[in-house]
């Protein structure tokens, strides 16, 4: 297993319990084949740039340990899920 870290950007007009639904669905796509060292949730903060002129977003960063397959299934869902704005998977060198 290969260690991941995951930023996403949630679009801030969801509500409290659709975050936790969705920080819900990407932990459960983890721990599928892999497991959770740590999930922050950075909260509501401005963007240094405007994306689909949206200024702010809710912040959520993932670390992780999982099969070389777990991160392709993360991005094609952050990719169709129509509440995240950006997202970032990174592999950690240990």
């Amino acid at each position: 297993m290969n260690k991941y870290e995951t930023i996403y950007i949630i679009k801030p007009e969801v509500s409290e319990e659709g975050i936790k639904a969705i920080v819900e669905k990407f932990k459960s796509i983890i721990l599928t084949n892999g497991e959770i060292e740590s999930i922050d949730e950075w909260g509501k903060r401005r963007m240094a740039y405007p994306i689909q002129d949206i200024n702010e977003g809710y912040y959520v960063m993932m670390n992780y340990k999982a099969a070389h397959d777990i991160p392709k299934e993360l991005d094609r869902v952050f990719n169709i899920s129509e509440d995240i704005l950006r997202h970032m998977i990174i592999r950690v060198e240990e």
